[in-house]
């Protein structure tokens, strides 16, 4: 008891120190400013591909719409994380305007599946981003799969990022397969469906059919892979943990996360993301205070031992697929 109440002040000498460095104060300059430009680059990949209109270069329009969706996504992440309001409503009304009718994307669905992740991050039995539908996290769910997990597991690290090119059109079908079982969920269908009819309109309308469906191909690709490329550096290949495994938030949160190393230019990438362990310790952190608090942040867990783990952007992903070769391995034998 004595032990788990000391680990427990661990994280709140950490609030502590955080809370008085003003880190979890509210940034709405930077909100407006990413906001108003997010929202150019998006409106800009849609006004290309009218003035390029039905040329095989509006595969271009398509690539720099891909990384709009993306930024769009990681808006409506800070947003489903009250990093930008206080409020839930005006995160809420906001967060469906960009993600259902903007990118196509349930903001309920996402926001649920989310919450439970960062509830227990890499558990086997309770983080769904670590369930064994596709790929396997640990030789323990090798040993255990079924179906297509089974059929392809062995052979995951080298189909990873050929897998990605899909998440963009597995966002759009989990979301409409969620309609019916989150909340408010006509408001969430009207607006996942806008998109759905208002997208599909102005491809077709401004594109000849062999071009359309080649413009999807690439522009939902590549929007897959963005999104993939930002959240598998930051749990994949870090410990997993079962049901026999308790630990106190900041080593559940800490050893099942690791930050990607690279300066501005990966902080706009990865939209924050590559302080996981911060952000993970203190998701209502506004994303440019991330920056500020790994410092205290790597420097408390040095003090109290425990590690902390990150590295470059290239490694991360090497370290990543290294776990998903080991972790197939039952299914190559």
């Amino acid at each position: 008891m004595t032990l788990l109440a000391d680990r427990t002040s661990d994280f709140t000498t950490l609030s502590r120190h955080i809370r008085a460095a003003g880190l979890l104060d509210r940034r709405p300059g930077y909100y407006a400013l990413r906001f108003t430009l997010v929202g150019a680059l998006y409106a800009g990949g849609w006004a290309a591909l009218a003035l390029i209109g039905s040329s095989w270069w509006a595969l271009l329009a398509a690539a720099l719409l891909a990384v709009a969706f993306a930024q769009v996504a990681l808006v409506a992440h800070d947003l489903a994380h009250k990093q930008v309001f206080r409020t839930s409503r005006i995160s809420e009304i906001l967060g469906m305007l960009v993600g259902n009718l903007g990118i196509g994307m349930s903001y309920g669905w996402w926001m649920n599946k989310h919450t439970r992740h960062h509830a227990n991050p890499n558990h086997e039995e309770h983080d769904p981003d670590v369930a064994p539908d596709i790929l396997v996290w640990s030789t323990r769910q090798a040993s255990e799969a079924k179906g297509l997990a089974r059929l392809i597991g062995g052979w995951q690290a080298v189909l990873f990022f050929p897998l990605l090119l899909l998440e963009g059109f597995n966002l759009h079908v989990s979301s409409a397969r969620a309609i019916g079982r989150i909340k408010r969920s006509k408001l969430e269908g009207f607006l996942l469906y806008g998109h759905f009819a208002a997208y599909l309109v102005a491809v077709f309308a401004l594109l000849s059919p062999g071009i359309a469906v080649a413009f999807i191909a690439v522009h939902q690709g590549l929007f897959g892979l963005y999104l993939g490329l930002t959240f598998a550096p930051n749990h994949k290949g870090m410990p997993t943990l079962t049901g026999d495994d308790e630990l106190d938030f900041l080593r559940k949160q800490v050893l099942t996360s690791r930050n990607v190393r690279g300066g501005v230019l990966v902080d706009v990438l990865l939209g924050g993301l590559n302080y996981q362990i911060e952000h993970h310790l203190f998701p209502n952190m506004p994303t440019p205070n991330l920056r500020k608090a790994q410092p205290i942040v790597e420097r408390h867990c040095a003090e109290i031992g425990v590690p902390y783990l990150s590295a470059t952007f290239v490694d991360s992903y090497s370290q990543a697929l290294r776990h998903l070769h080991d972790a197939g391995a039952p299914l190559r034998k």
